[in-house]
């Protein structure tokens, strides 16, 4: 039950891009198309768990222990920078297509602040938070944050279909409907 509630929590209530309003740089940059917001999705999903177990360990292990938590951040960024250009060599390798289509926002994950995000909320005393707990709570954050990209680039495609005022069209447009979106998981919050 309480793996149920962290997975529900993660992927409506506290949305890591619409409630908490992290990653919105590519949330607007690679939501054009469904198909690249899938490709990012899977590379945010793979990324946030792995960083999150990694860093989950470093601060445990290594940051705690020696009492040097004041080097968290430049740890927890460097952990996914390493782990942003693995994911950048098997997709250059495996997908080029995909590779081409993410282009500068690929590497722009190690500066996706959600990524970072949910990796320092995992270890955060108050969440108290063991390892597998952690875990289930970065892969939730990670499909929330890929739900919401992927519905979001959905009706970015429908959009480029309607006929929309030409004062509204492209980011203004854009900006409005994210804010909806946001709106719209709001009402999760009641079921918290």
């Amino acid at each position: 039950m309480e793996y149920i509630l962290i997975i529900i929590s993660a992927i409506f209530v506290n949305n890591v891009v619409l409630a908490q309003f992290l990653g919105v740089c590519p949330f607007f940059g690679v939501s054009k198309q469904v198909e690249t917001a899938v490709g990012m999705t899977g590379a945010v999903i793979f990324v946030m768990t792995v960083a999150t177990v990694v860093t989950f360990l470093l601060q445990k292990y290594v940051l705690d222990a020696f009492g040097i938590q004041y080097m968290q951040t430049i740890t927890f960024i460097l952990v996914i920078a390493s782990l942003v250009q693995l994911v950048e060599i098997i997709l250059k390798k495996v997908s080029p297509s995909l590779f081409q289509a993410l282009g500068i926002f690929l590497p722009l994950i190690t500066t996706n602040c959600a990524v970072l995000g949910v990796a320092i909320l995992a270890v955060r005393p108050d969440y108290g938070f063991d390892l597998m707990q952690s875990t289930v709570f970065a892969i939730a954050s990670a499909i929330g944050f890929g739900l919401a990209l992927i519905i979001f680039a959905g009706l970015r495609e429908h959009m480029d279909l309607a006929e929309i005022p030409k004062g509204m069209k492209g980011v203004p447009i854009a900006f409005v409907t994210a804010g909806l979106l946001a709106l719209a998981f709001m009402g999760f919050s009641g079921i918290a």
